[in-house]
């Protein structure tokens, strides 16, 4: 008997083996969780086997039979997509779908806004988002769960393509009563007796730590946290300094009060805000569009929701 599912299913099934439940899958899909159980049990009838082992108030996990079905089907739709965007090649289209990563740290002031223009610009193109840090970035765009992903030149494989967008010096956020507020730069020296609040994530907080080390210096580290709008309410509410490389429009913290934002004096290298891709899919004709949409909207003038001041030359004592 010849098996009949569909593309859809087979998305159903790998969001499934992704989440590890029926519920976070169909969050991610946007669609109902009967829809997805309805799809996945059509599929282990037409198969002949049990797939996932369902556990009560815990989600499911695969059968050995299910990781190769979940790594299988995962093939069949990149092929899928892979064919649809060598249609849109030879028909000069900009279409399909586009997997796209953004560092964290930074997506929700920046993704939306590009996202929405481009799919304004290229309606046949559907674009799905994922808001990760560096090393998962890095690691979805070798496995092909990403096509590409904006994020920063941190420890970037040779084997992966970065696109240099828009060059960000570090500045020190402070909150308004704090006795360095005030000063037009600071350098490290100056943030040794304070404490510092350390935004803690892979790779990223090697980058803040390596400013003191090259100094010859290691920071009084009071609070970590992965999160940057925790570490904008810690330093808005006394608790030290923080280090970052994005200043958003808004000088207030998520909590609402006041911050300060001063650069970081001395040779400090920057952080350079681009592109990270596979090495040839930047031929392909969406990769391409998209990476001409973010040339055009991040740029030293105009870098979407961040203080343009910023991309200012570094004060130098």
């Amino acid at each position: 008997m010849a098996l009949r599912f569909t593309l859809r299913q087979l998305e159903y099934l790998v969001a499934v083996g992704d989440n590890g439940s029926i519920i976070l899958a169909a969050e991610k899909l946007h669609v109902s969780s009967p829809s997805i159980s309805a799809a996945i049990g059509q599929l282990e009838d037409q198969l002949g086997l049990q797939l996932f082992v369902r556990h009560h108030a815990k989600g499911l996990s695969p059968t050995q039979a299910g990781r190769q079905i979940v790594l299988q089907a995962r093939r069949i739709l990149a092929e899928g997509e892979a064919l649809n965007r060598l249609s849109g090649e030879i028909s000069g289209s900009v279409r399909g779908d586009l997997a796209l990563g953004c560092l964290l740290t930074f997506a929700q002031i920046v993704v939306p806004r590009l996202r929405r223009g481009f799919e304004t610009r290229h309606p046949m193109v559907t674009v799905s988002q994922a808001e990760l840090n560096q090393q998962e970035i890095i690691d979805s765009i070798r496995s092909g769960a990403l096509d590409v992903a904006l994020t920063y030149d941190l420890e970037i494989p040779e084997d992966l393509v970065f696109v240099p967008l828009v060059k960000l010096p570090p500045y020190v956020l402070l909150p308004e009563d704090h006795p360095l507020s005030r000063l037009q730069a600071i350098s490290v020296d100056q943030l040794q007796q304070y404490p510092m609040i350390l935004l803690d994530l892979p790779l990223s907080s090697d980058y803040f730590l390596s400013i003191f080390r090259a100094a010859g210096l290691k920071p009084n580290i009071a609070e970590r946290t992965s999160d940057l709008a925790v570490v904008r309410s810690l330093v808005a509410n006394g608790y030290g300094y923080a280090i970052a490389n994005v200043r958003p429009l808004s000088e207030r913290s998520p909590d609402g009060q006041k911050l300060c934002f001063v650069p970081l004096a001395g040779a400090v290298r920057p952080m350079i805000m681009g592109l990270v891709m596979a090495k040839g899919i930047e031929n392909l004709l969406t990769i391409r569009a998209f990476v001409g949409h973010c040339q055009e909207k991040i740029t030293a003038e105009n870098v979407l929701g961040i203080d343009p001041h910023q991309v200012a030359a570094t004060p130098q004592f």
